[in-house]
């Protein structure tokens, strides 16, 4: 099985309008920007998106809430977003806010074909609301489903042409989950290597829950920093 497209327009062609899609990063780390380029450019919308945060206002997620291709989204962290924050406050976006490790696990319940599964994490709080709750060994539960995604979208610091994955750093933090749970996986790599290149006691994801793959180009590799006070 050939897994190595052209780039990301070939990549992310067949995604339709509609679709539920994972996209890794964290932060400004590990985003798969040439993806999210070309789903900018196709235009797809009523999209639901999952990840750990949405983007800033230019990069990113960003750009597919500046085009309205986004219904709903799913997510851990969303500050820093002021178009995000404008949707939501005027009932434009669908926003699920839960906490970033049941987020973490509910990718890794799909990824390991678990339906779901239970977390104390939001007992007693509006997280819980409409949700199952049970008792084991004195202590309350939440039942979580594990997502159901079409596509899950990612960025690697090296990949083979068998879908052989390596992540750098904090990018690491949650695609390679989104990779093993997504019914298609889409990676973009910084570096793409042929097959047996890579060491495999460094691999983090194995070429089996990779369909495509390619190397990206003109990162941008923002960094983020914070300014607490004026320089001297």
């Amino acid at each position: 099985m050939n897994k190595v497209v052209a780039g990301a327009e070939e990549a992310i062609k067949d995604i339709p309008s509609g679709a539920t899609l994972m996209l890794g990063g964290f932060g400004l780390c590990g985003i798969p920007e040439n993806c999210i380029s070309a789903i900018v450019k196709k235009g797809i919308n009523n999209l639901t998106c999952i990840s750990n945060n949405a983007g800033v206002d230019d990069f990113g997620i960003g750009l597919m809430l500046q085009g309205r291709q986004v219904k709903k989204m799913i997510a851990s962290y969303v500050g820093e977003n002021a178009e995000f924050e404008r949707q939501l406050l005027s009932g434009e976006l669908e926003v699920d806010l839960i906490p970033q490790g049941t987020l973490a696990t509910r990718c890794m319940a799909a990824g390991y074909g678990m339906p779901a599964v239970f977390l104390l994490a939001g007992i007693g709080t509006e997280v819980a609301e409409g949700k199952e709750v049970r008792n084991f060994n004195g202590k309350d539960y939440l039942l979580e489903e594990a997502f159901d995604a079409d596509f899950a979208i990612v960025k690697a610091w090296k990949g083979d042409t068998m879908g052989n994955l390596i992540f750098k750093g904090t990018a690491r933090n949650f695609s390679p989950m989104m990779a093993m749970a997504g019914k298609i996986t889409i990676a973009e790599v910084e570096h793409l290597v042929p097959a047996g290149e890579l060491d495999p006691n460094y691999i983090h994801v194995p070429g089996i829950y990779v369909h495509r793959i390619f190397e990206g180009k003109n990162y941008e590799k923002r960094i983020e920093n914070r300014t607490v006070r004026k320089r001297m």
